[in-house]
């Protein structure tokens, strides 16, 4: 007896499949407001509120600490050396030498011997204020680029033939000097006479005003020429200390042992992570904090989906059980709500991107207007060191931000689209 072959399925009518027409259609429906029905859409427009929200204020605050972090290192390793040396055998008598072999190591781009020192500077307003005095040659000012490409006024040229300064425009503007004025600097290290050690004073002609944009170098820092520095500090002949730049700054590490070698002597090298550990380690600890403490107001609105559409189950169920009798099965249901819920919160982070990314574009036409909307000064440059407040958003991290607020969105709509699909069609019939 030959086998019956076995019936064919009966494929599913067009539009009846998971996701159909026919499920985002109700989905689509449910998101629309009705007059008996506007509760539940406020709560649904807090939700969105609330994701686009927290999405955007999550991008512009990792932005602008991203922004705030490169723009300090940029400004304080354009200033300073990205390794230091320090003698500990002998003087630093050699120091040309010393710096012309450091500077044929492969990875170095330059070293600049330097002679530094505290003065309490003084000019014709105020009662003076402390300043750090570095004693460069002129050839090697002209390399750190951050201060020769930010000259406001005068020159570098020449400033090794005399006794000329270059001072930073803050300074300039709080000692009440200008272009070729007089500076006069009054150092605790000075004679020894019979009586003790008495303060060294000299006048210096300002040469040059910079402006490198971290308020705290524009106002404290003093370039003079080392020549001048040495008769100075009494350190003739001297320097107390080379600046090293590299390529690579992340790569100091392993220019260390190359570095020793080539200055043929003891010494103690220090890198720019460890002078600033501190400082940084601060910053990044805070960044992460404050992820966290943002990332709770996606997690408020994810709530609020939670309640929203627990209610909408509640309104819906009447509805819920017409569909389940006409043949809609448990997972189409599912299916209907969690396309609902998951609505609000792709539409949320699609809008909190936006609103960030205009804002991070903006952020300092935006801090200008609430500076003068206010009658304040917004991002004082004296508190937080830059004088602009920077963003920079980071590609990784906008992406985390809208992975995690879809993900919270999808998480928070299983639980009501689940009570939907387990509603008893009979018992939600009952008393209607």
């Amino acid at each position: 007896m030959s086998k019956q072959p076995a019936p064919a399925a009966h494929p599913l009518p067009a539009g009846a499949g998971p996701f159909s027409v026919f499920e985002r259609m109700v989905a689509w429906r449910y998101l629309r407001a009705r007059r008996k029905e506007a509760f539940i859409s406020v709560i649904a427009s807090f939700s969105f509120a609330g994701i686009m929200l927290g999405v955007a204020t999550l991008i512009i605050v990792m932005a602008v600490m991203n922004g705030f972090r490169t723009e300090l290192m940029s400004r304080i390793l354009g200033v300073n050396g990205h390794l230091i040396m320090q003698p500990i055998d002998r003087p630093l008598d050699d120091y040309s030498e010393v710096a012309r072999r450091i500077e044929g190591v492969g990875g170095v781009k330059y070293a600049l011997p330097l002679v530094e020192g505290q003065v309490l500077a003084s000019g014709k307003v105020g009662a003076g204020t402390g300043a750090l005095v570095r004693g460069i040659r002129g050839e090697d000012l002209v390399k750190v680029q951050l201060v020769a490409s930010n000259i406001k006024q005068g020159t570098l040229e020449g400033f090794d033939t005399g006794e000329g300064i270059a001072i930073g425009t803050r300074m300039a503007e709080s000692l009440g000097v200008s272009l070729g004025d007089g500076l006069q600097l009054i150092s605790p290290e000075g004679d020894v006479t019979p009586f003790g050690v008495t303060a060294r004073q000299k006048t210096y002609p300002i040469k040059a005003i910079f402006e490198v944009g971290m308020s705290e170098y524009d106002a404290s820092i003093i370039f003079m020429p080392l020549s001048e520095a040495q008769l100075y500090f009494n350190v003739e002949g001297l320097a107390q200390t080379i600046e090293i730049y590299v390529d690579n700054p992340d790569n100091v590490d392993a220019l260390k042992v190359p570095i020793e070698d080539a200055a043929q002597r003891q010494l103690v090298l220090t890198d720019w992570r460890l002078r600033n550990q501190t400082f940084f380690s601060a910053l990044e600890v805070e960044r992460n904090v404050m992820f966290m403490i943002l990332t709770l107001i996606v997690l408020v609105a994810a709530l609020n989906i939670i309640s929203g559409l627990i209610m909408l189950v509640k309104d819906k169920g009447r509805d819920i059980a017409i569909l389940r009798t006409m043949g809609a099965s448990r997972g189409a249901v599912m299916r209907i709500f969690l396309m609902t819920g998951s609505a609000i919160g792709v539409t949320g982070t699609i809008a909190g991107v936006i609103l960030g990314v205009v804002v991070c574009l903006n952020v300092e036409r935006i801090r200008a207007f609430f500076s003068w909307l206010s009658g304040t000064t917004l991002f004082n440059p004296e508190l937080y060191f830059l004088s602009q407040l920077p963003a920079e958003m980071n590609m990784r991290e906008t992406v985390s931000v809208i992975a995690m607020a879809l993900v919270l969105s999808f998480l928070a709509t299983l639980f009501p689209a689940w009570r939907a699909a387990r509603l008893d069609p009979v018992e939600a019939l009952r008393y209607e």
